[in-house]
């Protein structure tokens, strides 16, 4: 315990202290608890979206066979290799109790009116496909980050709330429970002091 004078003006900063803490213990847990909520709905849509994930890449790989079989794979490989690397995806930051969750928009990718009108419709159903699967995978690949970082600031709050619940609010009652005893001794100690002063005046005056 930290060793303190037992004055009365340290009394009410320990009671002031513990009243302080006792406020960052309510309003800590209740940020874990909606944190926790937000976990258990992020983890839920995490998870429809890994399912839907497995089935269309399921059907994308469906795709490519039919239209394999149908334009031929010299085709799709000729249309593979004028298909841009990667297309525009917009990212922002949702803001939950403090963590900040990133957001990402749908990737678009761009294809002149020419090449739409000289690929064959086998070759725009692939490409439809693998656009599908992309998007797909970001919103996996958001959600696993904003589970990422929920969990950090769960521990870290949870770390938080266990302090103050075991260690700082106990301490402090400690401490303030102390430095009472030693008040109420300091004025039992006053009290006699003051009594035998006051017998000895009373033997002078006779």
């Amino acid at each position: 315990m930290e060793k303190i004078n037992p004055t009365r003006i340290n009394l009410i900063r320990t009671r002031q202290r513990t009243k302080t803490a006792n406020k960052g213990y309510s309003i800590l847990k209740r940020k874990r608890e909606a944190l926790v909520i937000e976990f258990l709905k992020l983890l839920k849509e995490s998870g429809k979206d890994r399912d839907h994930l497995y089935e269309i890449m399921q059907s994308a790989y469906k795709t490519v066979a039919l239209s394999s079989a149908f334009a031929g794979n010299f085709e799709l490989e000729s249309a593979a290799e004028q298909m841009p690397e990667s297309g525009s995806v917009k990212i922002s930051v949702k803001n939950i109790m403090g963590v900040k969750i990133p957001e990402t928009s749908k990737m678009t990718i761009e294809r002149s009116p020419s090449r739409v009108l000289s690929e064959s419709t086998a070759v725009l159903d692939v490409s439809s496909s693998f656009d599908e699967v992309l998007n797909t995978i970001l919103d996996v690949a958001q959600r696993e980050q904003g589970l990422k970082r929920l969990v950090l600031e769960i521990e870290k709050t949870k770390r938080r709330v266990n302090a103050l619940d075991y260690i700082v609010i106990p301490g402090l009652k400690t401490q303030a429970k102390y430095i009472s005893m030693r008040l109420e001794e300091l004025d039992r100690d006053t009290f006699s002091a003051l009594k035998h002063v006051k017998k000895k005046l009373s033997k002078v005056e006779k």
